[in-house]
């Protein structure tokens, strides 16, 4: 962690905090997340061809993350050597603290003023599975799982590669992060073409996600160990730190089966306790509150221990 870099994303997480991305903005210039992800979807459809070879639609995915880390890694370059605070402005851009602050008080909104229908809604924004019969506890658990996975999605990893590598690591990480997102799938369409998405993004997420889970453990008071002996049940080698870590945290029960598209999945569990209710979603937000002020000072640390 170089201390400049440390600077940088100091100054971002408190700038990105305080403004998100406007909305306003937003409806004149696409996030560069959508860019990445057209020009991942483009590759897609071009390159990965059911008749070619597993072999070959391998080599092309592997193609297509190189060349989106690789072009977003100059962009970001560029973006650093831009004068006065426009680097910073630069590095907001793949951080998401205020957006997922805002998304999920959106659901805790409608959940305390019992509107289950925009509740369902709200949640169907920030989740992938199907909402549509989900009642006042299955929106909360929805709500809750997503905050604590994409607490290391979308600040804790992004913070890290920040303060590693700068505005051209952040970057870098978020094209890996977009490519698995949506190319790193186990479905037959995309389980050859997506391997590397899949597998860098987990290479690039393990020390930051185990952070991650650790950091909601100390931001809650507890959920250590219920991280520690839940976390490995996840089919992912990351994803189970943070989550495990908020059930425990908190005392409830997450994972558990869902639908997708109408398909009931089944999922481990995390933790012991109950059902999460409103009540839990509320505290949810304050330790998600907190863990991010934790890694703020676990940046400002690593910054000032680091000589250059």
């Amino acid at each position: 962690m170089r201390r400049g870099h440390a600077r940088l994303a100091l100054a971002a997480l408190a700038v990105e905090a305080a403004v998100g991305y406007p909305q306003r903005l937003h409806r004149r210039i696409p996030h560069p997340v959508t860019l990445l992800g057209g020009f991942i979807d483009g590759c897609e459809r071009r390159l990965n061809r059911p008749e070619r070879s597993a072999g070959a639609r391998r080599i092309a995915g592997v193609a297509t993350v190189g060349a989106a880390a690789g072009l977003a890694a100059l962009a970001g370059l560029a973006a650093s050597r831009l004068p006065g605070p426009l680097p910073v402005a630069a590095a907001t851009l793949g951080l998401a603290q205020r957006s997922l602050y805002d998304h999920v008080a959106a659901v805790l909104k409608a959940l305390e003023a019992d509107d289950l229908i925009a509740a369902r809604t709200a949640v169907g924004m920030i989740v992938g599975r199907d909402t549509g019969a989900l009642d006042a506890s299955g929106v909360a658990a929805a709500a809750i799982e997503s905050l604590a996975e994409s607490f290391n999605d979308g600040i804790v990893a992004p913070t890290l590669w920040l303060a590693v590598g700068g505005v051209g690591g952040l970057f870098a990480y978020k094209a890996v992060n977009t490519a698995d997102s949506l190319i790193g799938h186990r479905e037959p369409r995309w389980k050859d073409f997506g391997w590397a998405a899949a597998r860098t993004d987990d290479l690039m997420n393990l020390g930051p996600a185990r952070l991650a889970g650790a950091l909601i453990a100390a931001a809650g008071g507890s959920g250590w160990t219920v991280m520690l002996r839940d976390a490995r049940r996840h089919a992912s080698p990351n994803a189970g730190w943070p989550e495990a870590a908020m059930a425990g945290a908190l005392g409830v029960r997450l994972g558990g089966a869902v639908a997708y598209d109408g398909v009931l999945t089944e999922r481990p569990t995390f933790g012991n306790g109950p059902a999460p209710t409103t009540a839990d979603l509320r505290r949810a937000l304050k330790i998600y509150v907190r863990a991010c002020g934790l890694l703020w000072a676990a940046v400002a640390t690593g910054g000032r221990a680091w000589r250059r």
